[in-house]
Formats: structure tokens, sequence, C-alpha cells
């Protein structure tokens, strides 16, 4: 049995309080990040491997189903609010289409040919990445996408929560964190899911620190649309260059970026 088909250690749920329901679902989600920890290596070996092809023009592909495809479409539509990205640099796609994000499409996740239908759009080449998200690992969506993708020359990884599986055995570059059965036994939005948001925020951020779009600890690069992060980029620039936030307001209005705001003072001064 596959470690995310587990039978809870908890029974009898529904006769629980609701402290005791809380309480349990939390301890469980303290073991996620020790889980996590232990397949660092793993995900060392894949972001070393995304960023030289990214420095020369590739892109960063995300495919799952269901939670797991939401969870990829959510880490990529913030990088480019995060790091002032193109839309288009880091994608999510999700079995069954946007549609999906919302309302289960019926058996979108069966189709072994659709992936690469899907990715076809985007004209993939060998600079691109493709990482599979299946919290099963044996989803026939995201299989069938990395086996295209493979022979297509372009370099694939996956975040999968079993050893051993069909996803990992397709991908060049597996990432495996086995977090063990669930709080409401084959719930995979929930432990698994977890693993799967840290470990692509782990992914994400890590490549684009490597790809110089982050300065010491700063987002220099975000988008600014709304107040508060009109404010946040202030403080940058007036902690950063130490100037009054009058002339932090001024260089930012001028040079409408935290980054080119910095870069044309240090030419002024």
């Amino acid at each position: 049995m596959m470690t995310t088909e587990s039978p809870s250690s908890y029974n009898d749920l529904e006769k629980m309080s609701v402290k005791d329901i809380l309480t349990s679902i939390n301890t469980e989600d303290q073991t996620v990040p020790n889980a996590v920890q232990k397949s660092i290596p793993q995900i060392e070996a894949l972001v070393s491997q995304i960023v030289p092809r990214m420095k020369k023009g590739g892109r960063l592909f995300y495919i799952g189903a269901g939670t797991s495809g939401r969870l990829g479409v959510v880490d990529a539509s913030e990088c480019p609010p995060t790091f002032g990205v193109p839309f288009d640099l880091v994608v999510g796609i999700i079995a069954g289409g946007d549609t999906a994000i919302r309302k289960a499409v019926e058996n979108a996740e069966d189709d072994w040919n659709q992936a690469w239908i899907d990715l076809a759009v985007y004209k993939p080449n060998a600079n691109d990445t493709l990482i599979g998200i299946a919290a099963s690992g044996r989803t026939p969506y995201v299989i069938g996408g990395l086996n295209e993708a493979r022979k297509a020359g372009l370099l694939t990884g996956c975040v999968v929560c079993n050893d051993g599986s069909a996803v990992a055995k397709a991908a060049e570059f597996p990432v495996e964190v086995v977090v063990g059965p669930e709080f409401l036994t084959g719930s995979t939005r929930m432990k698994a899911g977890t693993a799967q948001k840290l470990v692509l925020n782990m992914i994400s951020t890590a490549v684009m620190i490597r790809l110089g779009k982050v300065k010491g600890n700063k987002m220099v690069d975000m988008q600014l649309t709304n107040e508060k992060l009109v404010n946040r980029a202030l403080k940058m620039i007036t902690d950063e260059i130490n100037v009054s936030p009058e002339e932090a307001e001024s260089l930012l209005n001028e040079y409408g970026s935290v980054r080119a705001s910095i870069e044309a003072y240090g030419k002024q001064a």
C-alpha cells in the first residue's frame, strides 16, 4: 500500500471534540518539515539543474492534477509579483485547465497524453524544465507529461509523497517527501499538500535568488501593485541607501522599482 493511502493513526474522528481534532491535525502537521528536510539533497540537485537552463532563457513549468495542480498554479502565479519576472517564466498547468482550479474536472488526471498537449501551447524547448507534482506519484496526466518532456530534451523533476513511484521514475530529478498517513485517511490535501507547498516555495525562491532577483534579503524587483507593497518598497530603499522617506518616494516615483531606484542613486553618489 502507498504511504499516502495508509490508514490514519486516529479513528472515530466523528466522536472527537473540536479541540481534539485540531490538536491531532496540528500534531500530524508538525512532522511535515522534518520530512521535507530529509529531501533537501534531492531539492538541491533539482534546483542546481534548473538555474543554468533558466539563465539561457529557459522556463519552469509545473504540471499536476487536483490539489497538486492547484499548488503549482499558486506558486507560479506568485513569482511575477514577488520577483518581477514575466508571467510566462514560471507556468502552472493543471489537469482539466483553469476551470479545475475551482471545480474538479472528472477524469482529467487519467489522460496520459493531455499534459504534453497542454504544454505544446508554450512551444517547450530543451532549456525548459518540467516539474510534475503528484502526492500519490501515480497520476497518468503527470507521468505522460514527464515522459514526453524527457523525449523532447526538457529537464524533468517531480514532487511526490511516496517512495519509488511511477512519477519519480519518469523524472530525472525526483523529490520524494514521505509524510506518512494523513489524519483523514487518503486526504492528501493535508500533510502531503503542505509538504508540496513547502518544496515548491523552496524551489522557486532558490531559483529566483540564484537568478539575481533578490538583493540582500529584499524583493527588489517586486511589482508595486498596492499601497502595502509601495510602503514596503519605500522602506527597502531607505534601509538600503540611507535616504529620507521623501527622497525614497521621489526615487521610486522616478524609476519605478526598488532595484532601479537603488542603482540610480548609486550612480548619482
